[in-house]
């Protein structure tokens, strides 16, 4: 299990070459959910989310060796992003496997910071081992690793450090690497902070994950918070999340859609749905205690899925 110090010496790698980013408030979201929130605005990251975060603090802690070969991944889209920017950074070659109904606006990131963009139809992970075997490429999973783990644990050191009157957190779930990191990391400081993470009925692999106690595939995972949509729970996720997440709870796909407009039109934030993951569960009835944060991630938003 992650320490307190295996987290601050991730955070500490990262300074100065990711941004600090800030928490937001807004007194019309307050006044329609009658709560005190407050809003980690990750959107305002490098790349538009946190992944940047885990997947540069893993790329930091490669040997020359695995640079040399060459890296992929496999991504929805904003981890594609993220790991092209940091290789770029690093001068490292890049491939990034989407699914070829990926967000336009995605393939078009990573392929901007100069990845190799393989589109592929099917099971996206088995395409993304076949690619890594057949081309010797140095794999880095976007949520299953103990150092991107790590280097998203990052958020919840800054989330208390600039709010320590926090009570509970609400985290967006996809296949565990931003909620697993985070919970540790307030857990180990705060005890009594609530953790509550949020993942759409339609991709619900982790609490499908918890409800089994072992890590669950699914056939299909498509939502439109397709940041969310992860297949599998990670294997070294799910231990944490059962031992530092309170509940996972899932949302509808209408409240997704509805809280992503609502969001937009009362902060002028252009939020992706995977973002808005948290305010659709307080759309559906979550009251939080006390003082609330959402972490409010992604970019890249497809305008005409919302259908304003």
């Amino acid at each position: 299990m992650p320490t307190l110090e295996d987290i601050r010496q991730a955070a500490r790698e990262l300074e100065g070459r990711i941004h600090r980013t800030p928490v937001l408030t807004s007194s019309a979201l307050n006044e329609r959910f009658a709560a005190d929130l407050v809003l980690k605005a990750e959107l305002f990251q490098k790349t538009g989310s946190f992944k940047v975060r885990g997947l540069l603090t893993k790329l930091l802690r490669l040997t020359a060796e695995e640079r040399g070969r060459g890296v992929v991944t496999v991504s929805a889209g904003n981890a594609a992003g993220a790991l092209a920017w940091a290789a770029r950074d690093a001068g490292v070659p890049a491939t990034v496997v989407m699914a070829a109904t990926a967000v336009p606006a995605k393939i078009d990131a990573a392929r901007g910071y100069g990845a190799t963009v393989e589109l592929v139809e099917g099971d996206l992970m088995a395409q993304y081992e076949r690619i890594r075997d057949e081309r010797q490429l140095t794999g880095v999973h976007p949520f299953d690793d103990e150092d991107v783990i790590l280097g998203h644990a990052g958020l919840g050191l800054e989330l208390l450090a600039d709010r320590p009157d926090l009570d509970t957190v609400l985290v967006p779930v996809g296949g565990g690497g931003l909620i697993s990191g985070v919970a540790t990391a307030l857990k180990l400081l705060k005890p009594a902070i609530r953790v509550i993470g949020i993942e759409p009925e339609q991709a619900d692999v982790v609490s499908r994950s918890l409800a089994a106690g072992v890590p669950q595939k699914l056939l299909t995972a498509r939502s439109i918070a397709d940041g969310l949509a992860a297949p599998v729970c990670g294997t070294r996720n799910l231990p944490l999340i059962q031992q530092y997440v309170d509940d996972v709870v899932r949302v509808s796909e209408d409240a997704l859609l509805e809280a992503t407009r609502l969001v937009m039109s009362r902060t002028k934030l252009a939020l992706e749905p995977a973002a808005a993951a948290p305010f659709a569960a307080l759309l559906e009835g979550l009251r939080p205690e006390g003082v609330t944060a959402a972490v409010v991630s992604g970019g890249n938003l497809n305008v005409a899925k919302l259908a304003f």
